[in-house]
């Protein structure tokens, strides 16, 4: 009876240990996040964590103590853990990410981290499902907006439809970036993760800036109320399609249904069949679209482009045979 009352208060004593090599690292973490000023709030939010779950791993597993002393073999023993646990390649390499940027914020740091070449990781495939929107679905949704006076809904899904924006995006716009956007014929926005990139803007898009401008005081958001929390704004729009998509869905339809998301890959698909058309090849066409999204690889391109039927867009081959990708 004695011994098992010590071996419960060993194994109870080893687990309080554990927690406080933790501890230890998450308070020396959380001093990193306090005063970091990089990257937007949700990709901090989401890479700290990440960062907490490595660093759970390595304090229970190495007894680490110091953020100082994290070097390549923690990382790799826990790309490792993460394989062994199936994860996904895309979240291991996000989950890398997250790791190195808050491993070049701490001071002193002994080791530098190997980079992921040194993994044996997938490249993740994309494609798949189409979510774009038809002619029809598209001009029927902005009658439903014209019916229920909701020109600021109509505004957003013109600027999605045809510049690819996400609706975080679209209701960042301010009379600035709206009276820039028309002086020089591009749109500037600041995108996930803090990437800020140029998108041409179109006739249509230059029309509803030009209207909003005279309905809104100058420093305030186009299609958010002053006294309205813009997450409140977004809810309703993404509401206001849900219930009425089914009015303007055909019934017989085999697509998933439409959302304001998919008027980015609408705008992606059209773009690109224009860059094939133009002339560009197949690699420079993904490789156009994928900045104008936001991305940085063509092959993210893929998965904006499944309704693309490839009897649509010309060949990728000369008439030689000969690739021009």
């Amino acid at each position: 009876m004695r011994l098992c009352v010590l071996y419960v208060h060993k194994e109870r004593k080893k687990v309080i240990m554990l927690k406080n090599h933790y501890k230890n690292l998450l308070s020396q973490a959380q001093k990193l996040y306090r005063h970091n000023r990089q990257g937007s709030y949700k990709t901090k939010e989401r890479y700290f964590e990440a960062y907490k779950r490595f660093l759970r791993y390595t304090g229970d597993t190495y007894h680490l103590e110091k953020l100082q002393n994290i070097s390549g073999k923690h990382l790799t023993a826990y790309v490792e853990y993460m394989q062994n646990k199936n994860y996904a390649a895309s979240t291991i390499k996000t989950d890398l990410a997250a790791i190195r940027f808050w491993h070049d914020q701490i001071p002193n740091a002994k080791y530098t981290l190997p980079p992921n070449d040194e993994f044996s990781l997938e490249r993740r495939k994309f494609g798949g499902t189409d979510r774009t929107w038809t002619d029809g679905e598209y001009n029927c949704m902005l009658m439903q907006c014209w019916n229920a006076k909701r020109d600021d809904f109509e505004a957003c899904i013109v600027i999605a439809r045809y510049a690819g924006l996400r609706l975080h995006e679209v209701m960042r716009i301010d009379t600035a970036i709206a009276r820039a956007a028309l002086k020089n014929g591009f749109i500037t926005i600041k995108g996930k993760g803090g990437k800020i990139r140029e998108v041409p803007i179109t006739e249509s898009i230059r029309l509803v800036f030009e209207k909003f401008l005279r309905l809104t005081p100058a420093g305030r958001k186009l299609f958010v109320p002053y006294d309205k929390p813009t997450h409140i704004a977004k809810t309703e729009l993404q509401n206001f399609i849900s219930t009425h998509r089914k009015f303007v869905t055909a019934p017989n339809s085999e697509k998933p249904p439409i959302t304001f998301h998919g008027l980015r890959h609408t705008c992606a698909a059209e773009w690109y069949e224009k860059l094939r058309n133009e002339g560009k090849s197949e690699h420079e066409a993904k490789l156009q679209v994928s900045k104008w999204l936001g991305h940085e690889r063509g092959d993210v391109t893929n998965i904006y482009l499944a309704g693309i039927k490839k009897d649509d867009i010309p060949s990728a081959y000369g008439k030689d045979g000969d690739s021009d990708v």
